[in-house]
């Protein structure tokens, strides 16, 4: 069995392939620059393909004999849409790392075709999603019929050059929430709200994050805020963000903010070390009854290497169901139990 990491030589890519190869993993390692690619196949020891996402040919050969890809090439808006296409074409498994809400919603709504191929499609397979959406799973256990799910989550230790940009281009768009399942505006009264995170409480601000698309699906809950602690640089931004939205949004804006994302180094090791991630979440029912809960891992990135390394083992063997799935439906929320130095507090 056979899995590939694309996108290896970007910053959760070389994560990815390094530890995979200290725990004595043989990925495939595939992008669309020979030169970098090459010097880290060379540094780890490991077999390397050269293709492009604008050649479906090319992926199509590339894909041949391989069982899962981990696709860690951002922005997903530009690039999950082609390879899903050629995983759908070669029987090939599927995660990625994204944590475009919208990019989810639409590889989510191929279900159907990867029922007929026979592939499994499993996006947001790192954080924040994975542990954020498996803690929305696990509340909703503890509390059957539960109507609302806030979910609140902290990245400390700075980002990467994908999320920056990524977030980058989410300031720039409305606040987002599902309402009765649809999404929708933020009502204003919970545009903010307190967290009480594992080391304390924190005013949040509501973003549209990734489980605006997991969450519902995962828990069945049909109205769900997402928050983040908003850095005092990006909070005039966040409240222009109706009149921002079409001058982050044009091509021109989204070049130059990804040029200067491209342009950040990424936690170094010793950051990563010294720093976790944490989130909160709280669901409630009709009749006022709230559980809350509290999930800590390591690095959001570190957290990330080892998630997919892990899923992807499992998408090697087969073990998922062909579909499209959120990382709980298709792990079960208990899933985090598997990972490394993951704290669970459910319910507080």
């Amino acid at each position: 069995m056979t899995w590939m990491i694309y996108g290896a030589y970007g910053y959760t890519g070389r994560l990815t392939a390094s530890l995979a190869a200290e725990r004595g993993e043989m990925p495939l390692l595939a992008g669309r620059h020979e030169g970098p690619l090459r010097a880290l196949a060379e540094i780890l020891q490991l077999e390397h393909r050269v293709v492009r996402l604008d050649d479906p040919a090319g992926l199509d050969r590339a894909l041949q004999g391989v069982d899962a890809v981990a696709h860690c090439a951002g922005p997903f808006s530009d690039t999950a849409r082609p390879m899903v296409d050629a995983c759908l074409h070669t029987g090939t498994h599927y995660l990625d790392i994204t944590g475009e809400l919208d990019v989810i919603e639409e590889v989510l709504g191929r279900h159907g075709e990867a029922r007929a191929a026979g592939v499994t499609l499993l996006p947001a397979a790192g954080f924040d999603v994975v542990p954020s959406d498996c803690l929305a799973a696990l509340l909703a256990r503890e509390l059957p019929g539960a109507r609302r799910l806030a979910l609140a989550v902290r990245l400390d230790g700075g980002v990467s050059p994908g999320t920056a940009a990524t977030a980058l281009e989410a300031l720039g768009k409305p606040p987002r929430a599902r309402v009765d399942g649809v999404l929708g505006p933020v009502p204003s009264h919970l545009r903010q709200c307190i967290a009480a995170f594992p080391d304390g409480e924190a005013r949040v601000t509501a973003l549209p994050l990734a489980d605006l698309a997991t969450a519902p699906r995962s828990t069945g809950i049909g109205n769900v805020i997402t928050y983040a602690p908003l850095p005092a640089v990006a909070r005039p931004l966040y409240a222009l963000s109706a009149a921002a939205g079409p001058l982050v949004g044009n091509p021109l804006a989204r070049r130059v903010t990804r040029s200067l994302a491209r342009r950040l180094p990424g936690p170094s090791a010793g950051t990563r070390t010294k720093t976790r991630a944490v989130m909160w979440g709280e669901v409630a029912d009709g009749s006022g009854r709230t559980v809350q809960g509290t999930v800590s891992t390591p690095n959001g990135y570190d957290f990330t290497a080892d998630a997919v390394i892990r899923i992807a083992a499992v998408l090697e063997k087969g073990a998922i169901a062909p579909g499209a799935f959120t990382p709980a439906q298709a792990l079960g929320p208990d899933f985090l139990h598997q990972l490394d130095s993951v704290k669970i507090r459910v319910p507080l």
